[in-house]
């Protein structure tokens, strides 16, 4: 009770303080508030929308007790959530696995229950053929309620109606009026409903047989009757039956009552992901207290009086240190109280605008009170911290220079900028051994990225005094700024580091963001030239005069071109080719290597056609010399093969083999021949080919060339592609493709605006916070200057001149210090994952544009608002130093 009583006199007059000072407390208030606010909305909307296992059962077992999975395993091992779970395949299964009467035998016999079932259907739009999801499930019946919403019209009572969601609606059919079916068949369209679980993509609902979806072999059901309990989930279980029970999701079993093979699969916390949380959660609190420490250290100058009269009067050092501190617990209370309460409103406000981003629908409003506890702590001990630093100055100063009327600045101690370039050369020397490192390296990296920040804090003092000395050749007002920064260092130092702390973040994710989609740019591997596109079919089953039509008709001005090849499948058989070494086996040059480690079949096939040229879909060739395109050119026409290889091979004679199977699988016949070859090297990503194969080596084979493709170009819009892709899926079997390059997600665009908006919105707030503080802090020295006289502009130019000092010193500390976790963090990132051809070792991006509005268009930026903002005439004062 001593030590809480201890308490009460510097609670009381922080508080007095704060009611004051209201201008430095709502600064202080914002600070901590804004943080806390907008982790408060994240939290609760994180809530809202994650739906755990009880709250989201009925979208996935309606208002049935369980939805039971019926299959042909002999036994079933899983967790509360049958989404994880393991099968075992036995002898003594049937043919169709267990039955809805194995089910009513181990729960129930009079149990209800209605088979449910998932797929997916064609159907045709206003201009081609569209993907639907389709649910299938007799949607009057009780068990069946919450699966989906209906919003017009009625559930379907046969076979021949379903209903249709908004997004099915909107690309043609309308209620009351026919779906038609990809294989011309119709429904009738008696209602619109959306699932209760998605609502982006078209969904369908029918009853059962209503449209042809296949249960491969599985069934499902949705039972009523009493809850089912864990033991009989694991009865289920051994009859090879997967159960989502309403009642086990409630109240899950622990992982000793799983079987041992479910609890292999129960997934613990992962190391690495609170790893991450706890460095985020470390780099946000230091930016926070950075920001909101000078607001601190401007309120313990102002109240040197009061605490050299608290000492005078016989008090400790530590009654100084408490109403600093007491300054930090009541505005650290009150920003958090503030920040959750409009968090709270926030969140309910911005609620509707966070469901348009998501296909899944939200729960109920939901706050977890334990979460914003621990988010109303953060805010604690940020105000804290922020407070810490000032308090244990105010407690050392000189109290007969402070009722003197003199400032009481205690020297700065020399062992803090040691420790500082100890903690720079930790995390440098970290950053370079994650960068070098296999495991876990980005981890490595960030958490030397914060020894490196905390060391740049500390060095702050030594930059801000160096920056000072060499001002004294610049004008009036960046020598004034420079020098007061460096003479009241406890305001100054968490301004600039609190800038340096932003520039450091915004450069290393920058860097890191630009390296991964310089990675992606390189090694994306496009089809055809820019611009260009392509329909592939299965051979002769495509109609390519049709398509030709098609594509003449929706682009207009297409050059259409066909592409040959050898057909994989057709006239009721499927051929299998392949090429080996002249002497039978499938390496080259005896290398025990194969001659192509990976490829992607292009529009031409894994064999495309010629007896000329090579194809111009062929990739991996980017470097290829005219000399070995005369050589390929040679060998086509002289009746052999172009091999392409990533393995270092070189075959100048190949044997291929075609093998026939007919519609059974049975090997009805099998062809060989030998011809000359010529080996290319990939050069760069893979190759969509295994080799371009002349007409003669075909027919050697007995295999006549046949179109594979067709090959487009021109220029059209963007609806204009859509609407020929829609039209040739319509035709059944081609694929619609046309090339746009690398396209950067939007999410990274995104990701790369809020990045640097926050970075802005961070650096002006520090610089301006720091700057109309110390302004605040140095009337008497401008009021002296106005009176030996300076002109009113002067003042303009001084706060310009500091926030300019603030946030260039600051802007250039950061820059150098996110340099090293940015670079860093390029070598794991961007490290191949396989062996694709002239695949760089990784990738190096710096974002120069970005680093040069964040270092010196954001600190020239800030210095023009102050200055313009600025008050140009201050009342006279007095200085009694």
């Amino acid at each position: 009770m001593s030590r809480l009583r201890g308490w009460r006199l510097p609670l009381r007059i922080a508080w007095r303080d704060a009611r004051r000072a209201r201008g430095r407390s709502l600064l202080v208030l914002v600070m901590i508030a804004l943080p806390v606010l907008a982790v408060s909305i994240a939290a609760t909307v994180y809530s809202t929308a994650s739906l755990d296992g009880a709250e989201g059962i009925e979208r996935r077992v309606g208002a049935a007790q369980a939805r039971v999975q019926l299959g042909t395993a002999a036994e079933v091992a899983q967790v509360a959530d049958p989404d994880v779970a393991s099968f075992q395949q036995g002898d003594d299964v049937g043919p169709d696995g267990a039955t809805l009467d194995d089910v009513r035998a181990a729960l129930a016999e009079d149990l209800p229950a209605i088979e449910l079932r998932y797929g997916a259907t064609a159907f045709v739009t206003d201009v081609g053929v569209a993907d639907a999801q389709v649910v299938q499930v007799d949607l009057d019946d009780p068990l069946a309620q919450g699966l989906a919403e209906l919003s017009a019209g009625r559930w379907p009572r046969g076979s021949d109606e379903v209903v249709a969601n908004a997004a099915l609606l909107e690309r043609g059919p309308e209620v009351g009026g026919v779906l038609e079916l990809a294989d011309g068949s119709t429904r009738a369209i008696v209602g619109s409903a959306e699932s209760t679980s998605s609502r982006s993509q078209p969904w369908v609902f029918g009853e059962i047989g209503s449209l042809d979806v296949p249960h491969y072999g599985q069934r499902t059901y949705l039972v009523g009757g009493d809850p089912v309990t864990w033991s009989q989930v694991r009865e289920l279980n051994g009859l090879g039956v997967t159960v989502l029970s309403r009642a086990v999701l409630a109240d899950p079993p622990s992982a000793d009552e799983l079987a041992p093979e479910a609890q292999m699969m129960v997934g613990g916390i992962d190391d690495a992901a609170l790893t991450v949380l706890a460095l985020v959660v470390v780099m946000v609190l230091i930016e926070v207290v950075l920001l909101a420490g000078p607001a601190f250290a401007v309120g313990a100058r102002r109240q040197t009086r009061t605490l050299a009269l608290i000492a005078a009067a016989g008090g400790s050092p530590r009654d100084a240190r408490r109403v600093v501190l007491g300054a930090g617990v009541v505005l650290g209370l009150l920003g958090a109280l503030v920040g959750i309460g409009l968090g709270l409103v926030g969140a309910r406000l911005l609620m509707p605008l966070f469901q348009s981003f998501s296909d899944s629908p939200f729960g109920p409003f939901d706050v977890t009170w334990l979460h914003l506890l621990g988010v109303g702590v953060f805010g604690l001990v940020s105000a804290l911290l922020a407070a810490a630093v000032p308090a244990f100055t105010a407690a050392r100063q000189d109290v007969v220079a402070v009722l003197g009327g003199r400032r009481g600045d205690t020297r700065a101690s020399r062992r803090s900028p040691l420790l500082g370039l100890v903690l720079l050369a930790a995390g440098v020397a970290g950053s370079a051994y994650g960068a070098l490192g296999r495991s876990s390296g980005e981890i490595f990296i960030a958490g030397s990225a914060i020894l490196a920040v905390l060391g740049m804090v500390l060095v702050v003092p030594v930059v801000v005094v160096g920056v000072a000395r060499l001002a004294r050749r610049l004008p009036l007002t960046l020598r004034f700024a420079a020098r007061d920064a460096a003479r009241h260092r406890t305001r100054t130092v968490p301004a600039v580091a609190a800038v340096a702390a932003t520039v450091a973040g915004v450069v290393a994710l920058g860097i890191a963001i630009t390296s991964d989609e310089a990675q992606n740019a390189a090694t994306y591997q496009a089809q055809l030239s820019e611009g260009d596109g392509f329909v592939t079919g299965y051979g002769r089953r495509v109609d390519w005069a049709s398509v030709e039509q098609v594509l003449a008709r929706e682009l207009p001005g297409a050059d259409v071109r066909r592409v040959q090849g050898i057909a994989g499948d057709g006239d009721g058989v499927d051929r299998y080719v392949e090429l080996r070494g002249a002497r039978g086996e499938r390496q080259g040059e005896g290398q025990g290597e194969p001659v192509l480690w990976s490829w992607a079949e292009g529009p031409g096939g894994s064999f495309p056609v010629s007896d000329g040229d090579l194809p111009a879909t062929l990739t991996g060739l980017d470097e290829l010399s005219d000399a070995d395109r005369g050589r390929a050119r040679e060998v086509l026409a002289a009746g052999g093969v172009v091999v392409l290889s990533d393995s270092g091979a070189n075959l100048t004679e190949v044997r291929m083999l075609a093998t026939v199977y007919d519609q059974r699988g049975r090997r009805v016949d099998r062809v060989r021949t030998t011809v000359p070859a010529l080996t290319l090297p990939v050069t760069r990503g893979a190759a969509n080919a295994q080799a371009v194969v002349s007409t003669p080596a075909a027919a050697a084979l007995g295999i006549e060339p046949a179109t594979t493709a067709l090959v487009f170009d021109g220029t059209w819009s963007a609806a204009q592609e859509q609407d020929a892709e829609e039209v040739v899926n319509a035709l059944g079997g081609p694929s619609f493709y046309v090339e746009h390059g690398y396209e950067t997600p939007d999410e990274i665009a995104v990701v790369q605006l809020i990045l640097g908006a926050l970075g802005a919105v961070l650096m002006l707030g520090g610089t301006l916070t720091a700057t109309f503080l110390a302004l605040s802090d140095a009337r008497p020295d401008l009021a002296t200057l106005s009176a030996v006289g300076a002109s009113p502009r002067t003042r303009r130019g001084v706060a310009a001149a500091y926030a300019l000092v603030v946030g260039l010193v600051g802007a250039v500390l950061g820059a150098l210090v996110g340099l090293v976790p940015g670079i860093a963090i390029s070598y794991p990132l961007t490290a191949p994952y396989g062996s694709q051809a002239g695949e760089a070792s990784h990738y190096l991006e710096v974002p120069w544009l970005l680093l040069g509005v964040v270092v010196l268009g954001l600190p020239l930026l800030t210095a023009a608002v102050v200055g313009l903002a600025a008050r140009s005439r201050l009342p006279l004062v007095a200085r009694l130093e």
